[in-house]
């Protein structure tokens, strides 16, 4: 029990890390959307979208724990656990169509530089430089963004997030000394690559769950070898593995053992391996116990009786 607690530990700290964060760029996010307006400066707006896609990163976190929360029932016996998984590939979206967007934007600017009112985006650009690092420092010490997807896409959004207002600084600084009118756009596009990068990985992701993928911190070879090297297993087959949701690990298969093998040995083999593959990254693991001679009878009657006689369901 002692891996739950720990979950649960981390998902509130999470939850109250995304939830400041969310308050603080939302706020910013305002103020530089005006600002880019008003000193017409397509970085500092290329910078609030990326604070855009950052807030409904933040918020649709926010809203997949609290949903993640909701009971398993009837109708969804996972619970609602896959829904960061479905946020995660909306932002990705969200964002690829974004970059495509300051894309365009930026070409059209690339052929005629307007005026940029360079001091005020300069201030802006500094300033928002200033909360992605209240922000990210904020995320590194309360949230787990090393193994959850959710938080980890929220922190490389606001790590990338600095790089834009960098960029921003640095374009403003060039039009005040040169006169550079053409800084502001290509810090824009910039913005855009990094935000692009983001979108494409955390969409591909998210699929890779989606489409039931092996997990990446999952090794399958490793993984059987422990199955079969555990006392009184003859041969695995039908083996999956499958995220439920960032940090949740699934497995299925069917393990034959010996004729000869009592219940009581079958239940403390089971055990064995459960505890062997808890090492293995797999939280979740459902395994059911068949003897040689129902694998090569394919009759659907001894496939229900070895369902019934040898099925065990194990939650960790």
């Amino acid at each position: 029990m002692g891996n739950d607690h720990g979950h649960d530990h981390t998902h509130g700290a999470n939850k109250k890390v995304l939830l400041i964060s969310f308050i603080i760029i939302t706020l910013y996010m305002i103020v530089e959307a005006i600002g880019g307006l008003l000193t017409n400066s397509l970085a500092l707006l290329a910078d609030a979208g990326h604070m855009l896609s950052d807030a409904i990163s933040l918020g649709v976190s926010l809203l997949a724990f609290t949903l993640g929360e909701k009971a398993a029932n009837y109708s969804k016996t996972f619970g609602y656990k896959r829904f960061e998984i479905l946020a995660a590939v909306l932002n990705g979206l969200t964002l690829i169509i974004i970059a495509i967007y300051i894309f365009y934007e930026a070409i059209q600017r690339f052929q005629n530089p307007p005026e940029v009112a360079s001091t005020g985006m300069l201030i802006i650009a500094i300033i928002g430089l200033l909360v992605n690092i209240l922000v990210a420092w904020i995320m590194m010490r309360g949230g787990d963004v090393e193994e959850n997807l959710n938080m980890r896409g929220a922190y490389l959004h606001v790590i990338s997030d600095m790089l834009g207002s960098i960029g921003a600084i640095i374009a403003a600084l060039l039009i005040i000394f040169f006169d550079w009118g053409w800084a502001d756009p290509l810090a824009s596009v910039i913005v855009a690559v990094l935000v692009l990068r983001s979108g494409y990985y955390v969409t591909k992701s998210g699929l890779h769950v989606l489409m039931e993928g092996t997990p990446q911190n999952v090794d399958v070879e490793d993984m059987i070898q422990t199955i079969l090297n555990t006392k009184g297993i003859q041969n695995v087959h039908d083996l999956h593995v499958w995220s439920i949701t960032s940090g949740l690990n699934a497995l299925s298969c069917h393990a034959v053992v010996d004729d000869q093998m009592s219940i009581a040995e079958s239940e403390r083999l089971l055990r064995q391996i459960e505890h062997d593959l808890e090492h293995h990254n797999i939280h979740h693991m459902t395994i059911q116990l068949e003897t040689s001679d129902h694998l090569h009878d394919d009759s659907i009657l001894c496939k229900v009786q070895a369902e019934s006689s040898g099925h065990h369901h194990h939650h960790h």
